[in-house]
């Protein structure tokens, strides 16, 4: 098995789910047009994939550390597809709806599996690297979905983003039927759902810290998603066009950050090193917060200098959390990526209530305060497994 064609292949499926999550973002006005619905109705298509991408992780990791990683990768890549297709011909939108729901419970198991087969097939130093460039990768998704999908709908119109993306699907499904072996290892003895085991990584000390940092990071990482094209409109008039591009400058950023980190973690510890990158995202965003309305030149820096630091937490994160859960690597990224899409999910409506509520002033600096918080939490602890924390292997 050629360890790296296999990474890029299950980094390839992870890719899909939030790249499908937004690639008709900037299409959604010709949707409600096009299926005679209202704006927000057609938002719920985004919501409901969100919160669908969000359940399934609670129900695909216990059932890949119990059936294995290819049957679960297979099966969602399949139902995922099928649901694309459902999407490419839906003409109300009920029909959307439910296809958005099925797609989303598909690609759902992209992201656990991935992470898990990395896990499976690298050791030590290679394993961090190995999740730098997964990270990487996956990155991309929620940023070039938009500009894609506004091209292609350009082009032709927003049937054709589904049409693409079913296409994409197979080319995924396909090489990975080809070429993704199990690599579940004998150890792993999978059981019963329980929810009993995601309060267990809850309790662990790694578990906890890694995954309430995830929520925020994606909670922030949302807002940048959502209230930046505003701030871009308000204060500077951009086009719609240029709005769109404004965006890949923080999504380098998230891709080379993440490469780094992958990188760093061979020299430097990775509890200290996931300490040290949670305040570097409290500054980034403190950083934003004063320069953003100064220039257009300044804002790029802040968006940049945040997508830096949140790619070097992303596989130090990783890493750390399928060390700590060896026998149950699944189940943990389940509950971590949980974590990250329900951030997703509440950011634009708890992020629009501190905007009326206090602007942007208010709706940026809660978080740096946060930030700080956690990150003094952090610190305190010193993310120290505990000998006695709880674990989901028996015996």
């Amino acid at each position: 098995m050629n360890r790296k064609f296999v990474l890029y292949i299950v980094a390839f499926a992870a890719f899909l789910g939030p790249f499908t999550q937004t690639i008709y973002t900037p299409i959604l006005p010709e949707v409600a047009r096009q299926l005679h619905s209202t704006s927000f109705i057609v938002n719920l298509t985004i919501s409901v994939f969100t919160v669908f991408l969000a359940i399934m992780q609670i129900i695909y990791g216990p059932l890949t550390d119990l059936k294995g990683r290819r049957k679960v990768m297979l099966f969602g890549i399949t139902l995922y597809v099928i649901a694309t297709v459902g999407c490419f011909f839906s003409e109300t939108i009920v029909f959307l709806l439910v296809f958005r729901a099925v797609q989303a419970i598909g690609i759902a198991a992209g992201s656990v599996v991935a992470v898990t087969v990395i896990s499976d097939m690298f050791e030590g130093k290679e394993r961090g690297q190995a999740m730098g460039t997964f990270q990487m990768l996956v990155s991309l998704g929620p940023v070039l979905g938009p500009v894609i999908g506004g091209f292609l709908s350009g082009l032709f119109n927003f049937h054709s983003v589904f049409l693409a993306l079913a296409a994409t699907g197979m080319l995924a499904l396909i090489f990975n039927y080809l070429y993704l072996k199990e690599t579940k290892p004998d150890s792993v003895e999978g059981g019963r759902f329980q929810l009993r085991n995601f309060a267990a990584i809850l309790q662990n000390r790694i578990g906890s810290s890694i995954i309430y940092l995830a929520f925020i990071q994606y909670y922030v990482f949302y807002y940048f998603l959502v209230f930046l094209p505003n701030i871009l409109t308000d204060s500077y008039g951009l086009s719609a066009e240029q709005k769109g591009l404004v965006f890949l400058p923080m999504s380098l950023g998230i891709v080379v950050g993440s490469y780094l980190g992958g990188k760093i973690q061979a020299r430097i510890d990775g509890k200290r090193l996931l300490v040290l990158m949670t305040y570097l995202n409290a500054i980034s965003v403190l950083f934003f917060l004063i320069f953003y309305s100064i220039s257009l030149p300044w804002l790029l820096a802040g968006i940049i200098f945040f997508g830096l630091s949140l790619g070097f937490s992303l596989p130090v994160q990783t890493t750390l959390l399928t060390d700590a859960f060896k026998h149950n690597r699944a189940t943990a990224i389940g509950a971590y990526n949980f974590f990250r899409y329900i951030g997703m999910a509440v950011s634009p409506i708890v992020g629009s209530l501190f905007y009326h509520i206090g602007g942007y002033n208010l709706l940026f600096g809660f978080i740096v305060i946060v930030y700080l918080t956690f990150a003094l939490l952090l610190s305190r602890r010193h993310l120290g497994a505990q000998t006695n924390s709880p674990s989901l292997k028996k015996g």
